[in-house]
C-alpha cells in the first residue's frame, strides 16, 4: 500500500481548496435559531462552481466528460468541502454516478452520467433503511412485472431528497438479491415526507407505493449495492476528517489567544494534553480513511474484504469526530455555544456524520462478523 497521492489526486485537492475557499459555514441561519430547515435548497451557486471546476465528474471516464480518478481523489475533495460545511450533495452525486458507471446498463449510463458530471442532474442515495438502524436493502421490496420492476417500502433520512433529480434506492427481491433502482423524485408511487437533520438541512422520508420503474433504470449487477454503500461510508469518513481538522484548527487559534491568569490557555498542560489527544484521533482517522479508500480504488486483496477496512475507518471517524468537537466545546467554554460563532454548527454536523450510515457500534459489530468469517493468521 502506498499513501503517496498522485499528481492528478493532488490537483483535484488543490482545485477543491480553490472552490471551497470562499464558502462560509454560517451562510444560512443557525439550526439553533430556526424551527425548520435552514434553507429550502442546497448551495446552487457553489454547485455550479464545482461543475465548472470539473469536480463533479472526478470519478467518471473520459467518454462521459470525466477525469477517470478514484475514491482517493473523491475523498481528498470531500475533506476540503467539510472544512467550510459546504452545503452540496457532492458525495451522493459522485458516488451514485460512479456506481451507475461501474454496474449500470449502457442506456442508463448514457442518460445520466455526462449530465451528472456537468451538474445538470443531481443524484442522491437512500442508504439509511426504514429506521436508520436496519440494512437499507431490506427496507424496500422489488418484484418484476414484465420488463418493469414494482417497488414498495420506506427509506428514511434520504439526504437532499427534495432537491435531487433522481434517488438511487436499494431493494430486495424475492430471490434474496439486491438491486438498485434509479427513481425520479417526481414519479407515480413516490411520496416524499420532510425530515430535518441535526445540521438543519432537509432530509426526506421516501415512501414507495407500488412505484413502477422501467427495467433499464434498475441496476441488477451482483455487488453493486455493497460497493456503493462502502464508497458512501468512506466518503462520510472523509467529511468527518475535514470537519475535525477545521475544528481543531479553530480550537488551536482560540486557545492561543484566550488568556487566563495572564497567559494563553494553550500554555496550560491540561489544555495542551487534550488538544494532543485530539490530534492523535485525527491522525488515526486519516490513516484508516486512506486505507479504506485505497482498498476501494485499487481492488487490492487483503486479510479481510474491503468492507473490513471501511468498518475500521467508520469506527474511528464516528468516535474521533465526536471527541474532537466535544473537546473543542470544552476548551472554548461558553464561547463555543455562541450562535454568532460557527463552532456550534460544526458540532451539529459532526453529530450527523457520526451517526450517518451507522454509528461506531454498528460497524464494530460488522467488523466482528468479518473477523469471525475470515480468521486472521
Amino acid at each position: 500500500m502506498d499513501f503517496t497521492f498522485t499528481e492528478e489526486q493532488q490537483a483535484a485537492a488543490e482545485a477543491a481548496r480553490g472552490v471551497f475557499a470562499g464558502v462560509a459555514p454560517d451562510a444560512v441561519p443557525s439550526p439553533s435559531l430556526v424551527p425548520g430547515a435552514v434553507a429550502e435548497d442546497f448551495d446552487r451557486a457553489l454547485w455550479a462552481k464545482l461543475a465548472e471546476a470539473d469536480l463533479l465528474s472526478l470519478l467518471l471516464d473520459a467518454e462521459y466528460g470525466g477525469a477517470g480518478l478514484d475514491a482517493v481523489a473523491l475523498c481528498l475533495v470531500l475533506r476540503e468541502s467539510a472544512k467550510g460545511l459546504a452545503r452540496v450533495p457532492l458525495l451522493e452525486t459522485c458516488a451514485a454516478a460512479a456506481a451507475v458507471q461501474a454496474y449500470g446498463g449502457a442506456e442508463l449510463r448514457s442518460a445520466l452520467l455526462a449530465r451528472a458530471g456537468r451538474g445538470e442532474v443531481v443524484l442522491t442515495v437512500a442508504a439509511n433503511g426504514r429506521t436508520g438502524h436496519d440494512p437499507a436493502e431490506l427496507a424496500v421490496s422489488a418484484r418484476q412485472d414484465g420488463a418493469d420492476w414494482i417497488l414498495d417500502g420506506v427509506q428514511t433520512a434520504v439526504p437532499w431528497a427534495h432537491n435531487a433529480d433522481f434517488v438511487l434506492v436499494p431493494a430486495r427481491t424475492a430471490a434474496d438479491r439486491t438491486v438498485i433502482a434509479v427513481i425520479p423524485r417526481v414519479h407515480d408511487g413516490v411520496v416524499l415526507g420532510e425530515q430535518i437533520a441535526t445540521t438543519g438541512e432537509r432530509l426526506g422520508e421516501l415512501r414507495l407505493e407500488s412505484a413502477r420503474i422501467a427495467g433499464r433504470d434498475v441496476v441488477e449487477a451482483e455487488g453493486a449495492w455493497e460497493w456503493l454503500r462502502e464508497l458512501l461510508a468512506t466518503g462520510t469518513c472523509a467529511l468527518a476528517l475535514g470537519l475535525g481538522e477545521q475544528v481543531l484548527a479553530m480550537t488551536s487559534e482560540y486557545a492561543g489567544k484566550r488568556e487566563q491568569f495572564g497567559h494563553p490557555i494553550a500554555t496550560f498542560q491540561a489544555v495542551a494534553v487534550q488538544a494532543a489527544d485530539r490530534f492523535i484521533d485525527l491522525r488515526a482517522m486519516e490513516a484508516t480513511l486512506w486505507q479504506a479508500a485505497w482498498r476501494i480504488a485499487s481492488g487490492a486483496p487483503g486479510a479481510l474484504p474491503a468492507s473490513g477496512d471501511v468498518a475500521v475507518a467508520k469506527v474511528w471517524a464516528s468516535e474521533g469526530v465526536r471527541r474532537v468537537v466535544q473537546t473543542a466545546q470544552h476548551l472554548h467554554g461558553g464561547f463555543g455555544a455562541d450562535v454568532e460563532y460557527p463552532l456550534h454548527r460544526y458540532h451539529a454536523w459532526a453529530k450527523h456524520l457520526e451517526l450517518s450510515l451507522g454509528p461506531a457500534a454498528a460497524h464494530e459489530e460488522a467488523l466482528g462478523d468479518l473477523l469471525a468469517a475470515h480468521p486472521l493468521g
